[in-house]
């Protein structure tokens, strides 16, 4: 009698599934656009930035001498108004996930937490830049308006107004998003980046010692070439080095802290 033996079948190999792709950086950052206009506060600070640059124009039609109502005459007042709310925005967009609680579901889809917060500081810095196209806009309108009411209504303007007029918008949000990485905390945040550079600029009035730091510290002083139409080296090193300490370092201590802090 004969014994048939039979072979075992190998044992099934395990199947390694390729790790599901996580969003792109380009659809993250898609994602934080829109929650920029998702809740009340953000939509009606889109809002009140444009108003504003259109009330800025309307009373230049009324108030300003006609030689006077031209396009790079609309233009530049309006930078500097929606310059000092574009730091909310930054603020809103980085403290929203944890003064609304979604901080949790949004790190448990995206676990790569510094791809969450690179996407909201692109979405912030596209912000800006769209405030700069927003304020040609209605320039451009305010010189027409101007033309047809008996204003100068020239076109004239020095194109190199254009990139200080973006590097300062974007300084402007990233300055905000600064206090709110590091803060995370969206009153303490906005209160911090509206009291700090006024005592900062009271204290350099009042002690001669902080005068010259203050050249190079007080963003306030740093930024102000950004709203002419030229900007010496001198400037640019001041600008970099105030941007620097008010910026960069905040940015990369919040992202730390970020990294770090438990959400719950």
């Amino acid at each position: 009698m004969t014994t048939a033996t039979t072979t075992a079948p190998p044992a099934a190999q395990a199947r390694h599934e390729p790790a599901a792709a996580g969003p792109s950086l380009a659809r993250l950052t898609e994602v934080e656009l829109r929650k920029l206009a998702d809740t009340r506060a953000g939509r009606w600070l889109l809002i009140t930035i444009g108003l504003i640059a259109v009330a800025i124009v309307v009373v230049q039609l009324f108030v300003t001498d006609a030689p006077e109502q031209t396009f790079a005459a609309f233009f530049e007042p309006s930078l500097l108004p929606v310059g000092l709310l574009l730091p909310v925005l930054g603020i809103l967009s980085i403290t929203g996930e944890w003064s609304q609680r979604t901080a949790l579901t949004t790190f448990a889809l995206v676990p790569r937490r510094e791809r969450v917060i690179v996407a909201k500081l692109a979405a912030v810095v596209l912000a800006a830049l769209g405030s700069v196209l927003v304020s040609l806009a209605v320039a451009a309108a305010g010189t027409l308006a101007a033309k047809a009411t008996g204003g100068a209504g020239a076109w004239a303007f020095d194109w190199q107004m254009l990139p200080y007029a973006a590097v300062f918008q974007v300084a402007n949000v990233l300055l905000g998003a600064g206090f709110g990485l590091l803060l995370l905390s969206t009153p303490l945040a906005i209160v911090t980046y509206l009291l700090l550079p006024t005592v900062w600029s009271v204290l350099a009035a009042m002690i001669e010692g902080l005068r010259e730091p203050a050249r190079w510290l007080d963003t306030t002083s740093t930024m102000e070439p950004l709203l002419g139409s030229d900007v010496t080296a001198g400037q640019w090193g001041r600008l970099g080095v105030s941007l620097a300490v008010w910026v960069l370092l905040p940015l990369v201590a919040g992202l730390i802290r970020t990294l770090r802090r438990e959400v719950s």
